[in-house]
């Protein structure tokens, strides 16, 4: 129950910035938002990568059902992958690691 602030908070501020900055605005804002919660590290990691995983791979699944599913499944044939969803799971987990070790930062930089 804790932890539902900082993800819900996570997704909504990096759901916004990456309309105007770059993709990788999620780790300064994980850092940030951890940090000024005072979350332990463990928390930490799970919320920022809950929250971008959840966002990325929302945001792959809705704009992939959105074109048919047809660029997923050209990617997922260079890349071998045998099915076309693996590719929205691996999106989620970039961004969920990506903003996890970033939450991860900001959790241990409090001082308790």
């Amino acid at each position: 129950m804790k932890l539902i602030f900082p993800i819900i908070a996570i997704a909504i501020m990096s759901a916004i910035a990456q309309n105007f900055l770059p993709w990788w605005i999620i780790a300064p804002i994980a850092f940030v938002i951890t940090h000024l919660l005072r979350l332990r590290p463990f928390e930490s990691f799970v919320a920022g990568f809950a929250a971008l995983f959840l966002l990325w791979a929302g945001m792959a699944f809705f704009i992939d059902r959105a074109n048919e599913h047809i660029l997923s499944q050209r990617i997922a044939m260079l890349l071998h992958l045998s099915q076309p969803m693996l590719l929205i799971v691996i999106t989620g987990l970039i961004g969920g690691l990506v903003a996890g070790f970033a939450g991860l930062s900001g959790g241990l930089l409090v001082k308790k």
